[in-house]
């Protein structure tokens, strides 16, 4: 009863439910529960006064504040006052949404869009004004899309020119997801131009995502249109969030989603690790702003877990993305299928309630949507009754030149296309020339981390030349994980490439100070090759969530991170002015000495309780905790597919830790997973390219 009142509840577990409904006297007590109910709304602002029930305004994760109005009270039943926040949010950005149509015609676009409008709003308007002037100029024909394809060149110029000035972080974030969505619009109007589009209905305007502004049954709201499918946009607050970079294959595989969405299909993405299916499944529920669970499967899962989390999405209308679907057990998996047709029956027959699993309950439009890898250990096939609730799409080769090229646009680098093709040439000669060894990869995720760094040093350094910039944050990132028959190779490579460029090395001052101290302090000799080792993992530690030691026994693993963490603890107690340098904790465990369900936790099958395990205990301790101290957790044992999958979504950019009971633990930035190990030779594709 209280999950149907406030249905987002169904994707809590039992314990968190109960936890929420205890503090019912306190409502300030549910503000850490707030970001597992919402996509992006991590806390309420309740004003100075620590027992005020007045609620004033939403904050996102990146620290953006959007008013809620007022007379917005967080009394009576915890279900009831959560659902008026719910409703008062969608309610609140449908308002600053029709108020930024208005802006946006009255003001310069540059100045408008870092003016102090909510980055959703910003995106969202600009998405709806691009759709609009770009069916005006089809009509106009040829001169029309001559004119407007240079009106976009000139928008995308002024984003560029913003981004290479100082901004907040907050305006930053907006205008490069503004950026990264703007350079595909421009794409589509070259596109359409050179093709001598004139009609709005042609397939190739059709096929794209186009938002509409329309009056629909007494009053206006935005509408998205994707050939025949129409969806209404859901208002979920999703903060100034980041975006992904769209290709060919990401338009493919939206395509399918909102086709399968029209005909009250689920979708499946298919395909290796790395290629984005998750978060292109992710990227377009928040283009819609509708709230998009993700959750990792696995063997521990049975079906009335499952059909908690299918009751949840009916009754809210959520999307889901099941991450590695066919890990879970054959059985459960025709009985998830029974589970499926009911709803999509329900919602063919156009009923507003439904009998679910004995159960009377509201239906609402939503999606399902798996991710699946093709078989390697513990994987099963689908069963037939199970394949036909879904619409398939192949996810195999995601277009590495053009999302590296993007990114780097949208970080503010002017030469971004020749750089682009010089790393992606860099990795496909890496791949064929050095040694293969399974803990190298060259995927997405790898690619991905430089053009972080890059970024970072770009902005560090804006006099530098770009191809030095470019070629550092290259060398830093991957010179850790090469071996050193392989490292002159790599430099050799780089050299060819980039001929004429002299790399300087960087300079670590206090760091390097401090290490030697420490060093020192511990009794052991100051090798060059150990300073290296802890420099690097230093600084792969600021651009990955998860890291790997791997080497034999006697190597220094141990003794790498512990210097590590006195070094950071150190020059923190010392006062250094830079940021990321603070006090760390880690905890060790190792994962192989106890069984998958001490590990995580499982469901004692007699009592039906719930027993957490080791793992989950450590990362909520972490995530209760406020202090901005670094928490490591540090698994010392060897890896091998059972057990390191479970943490698929934890070392991707989910951050989250799913547990047996339903349970999703949101890990924070200030937290690392650490894995020690002797080598990665059993490990699967999909955790190399994670960690």
């Amino acid at each position: 009863t209280k999950c149907s009142a406030f249905p987002r509840f169904y994707f809590l577990s039992a314990d968190e439910l109960l936890e929420i409904l205890s503090q019912s006297k306190n409502p300030q007590a549910v503000q850490p529960h707030m970001r597992k109910c919402f996509d992006n709304l991590v806390r309420l602002d309740f004003g100075d006064d620590p027992s005020s029930v007045d609620i004033h305004a939403m904050f996102s994760g990146e620290g953006e504040r959007v008013a809620l109005g007022k007379n917005l009270k967080a009394r009576g039943n915890v279900e009831d006052w959560l659902s008026s926040v719910e409703a008062r949010m969608k309610q609140s950005l449908h308002g600053l949404m029709k108020a930024g149509l208005l802006d946006y015609e009255n003001s310069v676009r540059d100045e408008w869009v870092v003016g102090g409008t909510a980055g959703q709003v910003v995106a969202t308007v600009a998405q709806m004004m691009w759709a609009r002037g770009s069916e005006k100029a089809l009509r106009e024909g040829s001169d029309g899309m001559a004119t407007w394809y240079q009106t976009q060149l000139d928008d995308l110029q002024g984003l560029i020119t913003k981004i290479r000035s100082d901004l907040t972080s907050l305006q930053r974030k907006c205008v490069v997801a503004l950026v990264t969505t703007d350079v595909h619009a421009r794409d589509i109007v070259e596109d359409l131009k050179n093709k001598g589009v004139n009609r709005v209905d042609d397939f190739n305007w059709m096929q794209q995502l186009r938002y509409y502004w329309e009056a629909v049954g007494g009053g206006e709201d935005c509408l998205i249109r994707h050939s025949d499918a129409v969806i209404n946009y859901g208002y979920e607050y999703m903060g100034a969030t980041s975006r992904l970079v769209i290709t060919p294959l990401t338009d493919r595989c939206w395509l399918t989603l909102t086709g399968s969405y029209g005909l009250k299909l689920g979708a499946a993405p298919a395909g290796p690790a790395g290629t984005g299916k998750t978060e292109s499944s992710k990227d377009l529920a928040k283009a819609m702003a509708i709230q998009c669970v993700v959750f990792n499967c696995s063997d521990q899962i049975d079906y009335k877990m499952m059909g908690k989390l299918f009751r949840g999405l009916a009754q809210s209308g959520s999307w889901t993305c099941l991450d590695e679907f066919n890990r879970i057990d054959i059985e459960v998996l025709s009985v998830i299928a029974q589970q499926l047709l009911v709803l999509r029956e329900g919602r063919l027959a156009g009923k507003n309630n439904i009998n679910f699993m004995g159960v009377g309950i509201k239906l609402v439009d939503h999606h399902v949507i798996i991710t699946m890898n093709p078989g390697y250990a513990g994987r099963t096939e689908l069963p037939d009754n199970l394949q036909v609730c879904f619409r398939p799409v192949s996810m195999m080769v995601p277009n590495y030149a053009l999302i590296a090229e993007i990114m780097l646009f949208a970080e503010g680098f002017g030469d971004a296309k020749t750089l682009s093709r010089k790393m992606c040439k860099l990795y496909i000669l890496c791949s064929e020339q050095l040694s293969q060894q399974p803990h190298y990869d060259y995927g997405l995720r790898a690619v991905k981390s430089v053009l972080v760094m890059a970024g970072g040093l770009k902005r560090a350094n804006p006099d530098i030349s770009e191809d030095l910039v470019l070629i550092r944050a290259l060398r830093d990132s991957n010179l850790p994980k090469f071996l050193a028959d392989d490292i002159p190779l790599f430099f050799a490579i780089i050299k060819d490439l980039f001929p004429g460029v002299v790399v300087p090395d960087n300079d670590y001052g206090e760091f390097q100070v401090a290490m030697e101290d420490e060093i020192t302090k511990a009794g052991l000799q100051n090798v060059p090759g150990f300073h290296k080792k802890v420099i690097q993992m230093f600084d792969i530690f600021n651009i990955r969530f998860g890291a790997t030691l791997v080497g034999p026994t006697g190597a220094g693993k141990s003794t790498c991170y512990r210097i590590l963490s006195r070094i950071m603890t150190s020059l923190h107690k010392a006062g250094s002015k830079n940021e990321q340098y603070q006090e760390v904790a880690f905890e060790i465990l190792n994962p192989k000495c106890i069984t998958m369900g001490e590990l995580y936790g499982e469901v004692n099958m007699v009592t039906q309780e719930w027993r957490d395990g080791l793992a989950s205990t450590i990362m909520r301790r972490a995530v209760n905790d406020e202090t901005p101290v670094r928490k490591w957790t540090v698994f010392d044992g060897p890896i091998d597919a059972l057990w390191i999958e479970n943490m698929n979504t934890v070392l991707d950019d989910n951050m989250t830790l799913c547990l047996a009971n339903g349970e999703r633990i949101k890990l924070k930035v200030e937290m690392k997973m650490l894995f020690e190990v002797m080598d990665l030779a059993v490990a699967s594709p999909a955790t190399v390219s994670r960690i």
